[in-house]
């Protein structure tokens, strides 16, 4: 794109003088300056005189405007510096493309200029160019960091509102955020993030965010000072750069070590957060403010004292707007909120339940519905309360509702699935799940091809059939071969997966198995004891097994022998995998000793798994002695 006659002349020709009329006054004027301007600088006028004269679009990145205006830039003429830093300053607000160094060269010189105005055309143009990827790391390459920073550093406004937020620009580019933080601009940022004047913080803020989306820069801000700066702007009267400060704020948050730095430093920073949520904010600011807390409340300190300190009662009229973005991210902060059983009563008490139950089925908002569901679900984890609450407040209606929609996300149905085996292991709350018919739901789920919720969905059948009741017994009878194979389908499909498949989830089965086998209902047993498919299942999975590399075996030698379990494994080995594979089940997650590598995680599960299906074998063969 070039640039139009008329744009430039109003800038640029009324300068150099448009008209060769004697009689003309700029004429006449210009006559009388030029003796002050070198040969080249005459010529260079004169060529862009001609260009304007004779092209009706002038591009001034390339060619012979390029070539004018470079000689216009390096002249010791202020008036001829000024013109060039103008011109680049007005093309670059309409004209924003890639330019080569070429055309970078004479705006970087410029910014090296002695006159204030010069230096301010100058850096008004980067930045407008600094919008375009390959400028801005071209800017970096060709020393215009530092350039800028020098500009930064200067007494006058202009300068710091344009450096400052050409530095914005560049610090939005992943290449470029490194090289900034090295630099040495953090702590002059800092600094200009407390200037009086409203643009300069402004743009320096910006800045600062923009360098919050790295560990280490995060770090680097922290050291440069920059964190007691973005709190103090929580309450700041421009509602941009409060939005800056907090979602800067909210990063740095992000990290364990931040989080421990705002608690040791910033003590009132969650009463600032809680009464900028009283105050009316654009939904952006407030969606902040509430992801800041919710990063905070990955910290078990932050989740106690967001709850003392009032934030309930902020949130709950967020979760109840019309706006999806503000409820999303109140669901999301509440989620870590709940982890801590000290808030389950307030949370219920405050009422938030029935609000995150109704949320459960909205199918076309799956992260709002993850969010509500493990919320309810962390609460529901926690022991020693009374869970009549959560029956009463529909959740299980809600929760079926979600499980049979068909437009219900993947992501979703593993969290639904999650949270049935939560509620599963509950004396109040397994019942519904039975009575409701979700054991059909259950054994749907084990056909979906989410391994998750097929694990999740697993477990939930493993519990419920672990609690011993008729009701249970009866369901699992009526299931055994219906719909789609029952759960004698289900535990053949995940036991028969590839030895390079999950291995938690077909523990999980060859758990279940075992709990059948073993369960008071003489019928349900001898479904397992009897299934010729099912016992060749159990069997094949006993025949695996694992040797570790003999790296992996030198490394564990002091835990377990190489071979890890083996057929004949016996003693204490036996007892340990009979002890992990339970802790496993009961845990969700294996977990071994620290600096045990991937292989050993691997090959001990495995191994595991081959025992725990040795003993279910045990177990089949004492059930068919007892039917002899």
């Amino acid at each position: 794109m070039g640039s139009t006659l008329s744009s430039v002349c109003g800038i640029d020709c009324c300068q150099f003088g448009a008209s060769h009329n004697d009689d003309d006054s700029s004429y006449s004027e210009a006559r009388e300056y030029q003796p002050l301007l070198g040969d080249r600088e005459r010529h260079a006028v004169a060529s862009l005189v001609k260009l304007f004269e004779t092209d009706t679009r002038v591009c001034f990145y390339e060619g012979g405007a390029l070539k004018a205006l470079t000689v216009l830039a390096h002249s010791d003429v202020h008036h001829l510096q000024l013109s060039a830093a103008t011109a680049f300053n007005e093309i670059s607000e309409y004209d924003v493309r890639p330019i080569s160094a070429e055309a970078l060269e004479p705006m970087l010189y410029l910014l090296q200029s002695a006159y204030i105005d010069v230096q301010h055309g100058a850096s008004a143009a980067l930045g407008n160019l600094a919008g375009v990827v390959e400028n801005k790391r071209l800017i970096v390459r060709m020393g215009g960091l530092e350039l800028l920073i020098r500009q930064m550093l200067s007494p006058n406004i202009s300068a710091q509102i344009n450096s400052v937020g050409c530095i914005t620009n560049l610090a939005a580019d992943e290449e470029n955020k490194l090289a900034i933080a090295k630099s040495g601009a953090l702590v002059p940022l800092t600094r200009l993030a407390r200037s009086k004047d409203q643009r300069v913080q402004r743009n320096a803020t910006g800045a600062l965010l923009n360098m919050t989306h790295r560990p280490e820069l995060r770090l680097m801000l922290i050291e440069a000072g920059s964190v007691a700066v973005l709190v103090d702007l929580i309450v700041s009267t421009d509602e941009e750069t409060q939005y800056y400060a907090i979602t800067a704020l909210s990063n740095i948050a992000v990290d364990a070590h931040g989080r421990t730095v705002l608690w040791d430093s910033q003590r009132e920073l969650i009463d600032m957060l809680i009464k900028a949520l009283h105050r009316p904010l654009k939904i952006k600011t407030q969606s902040q403010i509430v992801l800041t807390l919710r990063n905070l409340a990955c910290d078990s300190r932050y989740q106690v004292q967001i709850v003392e300190k009032g934030g309930l009662d902020a949130l709950l009229p967020l979760l109840q707007s019309s706006y999806t973005i503000l409820i999303t991210s109140t669901c999301a902060c509440l989620r870590n909120l709940s982890i801590d059983s000290r808030n389950e009563t307030p949370i219920i008490c405050s009422g938030f339940l029935p609000e995150l139950v109704d949320l459960i089925p909205q199918a076309d908002e799956p992260d709002l519905q993850c969010h509500a569901i493990s919320t309810v679900r962390n609460m529901a984890a926690n022991s020693g309360n009374d869970k009549q609450a959560f029956i009463d407040s529909g959740l299980f209606d809600r929760l079926k509702i979600a499980l049979t929609d068909s437009r219900t996300h993947p992501k979703v149905l593993c969290e639904l699935a999650a949270a049935l085996s939560v509620f599963a292991l509950n004396d109040q709350l397994w019942r519904p799940i039975v009575e409701l018919g979700f054991c059909k739901l259950l054994v749907q789920l084990t056909r979906c091809r989410d391994i998750e919720a097929e694990y999740n969905a697993c477990l939930t059948l493993g519990t419920l059939a672990s609690k011993g009741m008729a009701e249970v017994y009866d369901e699992f009878v009526r299931l055994w071969r219906a719909p789609n194979g029952g759960v004698r389908g289900c535990l053949i499909k995940v036991m028969t997966l590839p030895e390079y498949a999950n291995t938690n989830v077909r523990s999980i089965a060859v758990w279940l198995a075992k709990t059948l086998l073993a369960c008071a209902r003489a019928d349900l047993a001898e479904r397992v004891a009897c299934d010729a498919q099912l016992v060749a299942a159990i069997e094949e999975i006993a025949k695996y097994r694992v040797v570790l590399s003999s790296s992996c075996s030198v490394a564990s030698s002091t835990r377990f022998s190489s071979a890890v379990v083996a057929e004949d494994a016996k003693g204490k080995q036996a007892d340990m995998a009979d002890s992990h594979i339970m802790a496993f089940i009961a845990n969700g997650e294996h977990v071994m000793t620290n600096g045990s590598n991937g292989a050993e995680h691997e090959a001990f599960r495995a191994g595991a798994l081959a025992h725990q299906a040795m003993t279910l074998i045990d177990d089949l063969n004492i059930q068919a002695e007892h039917s002899i």
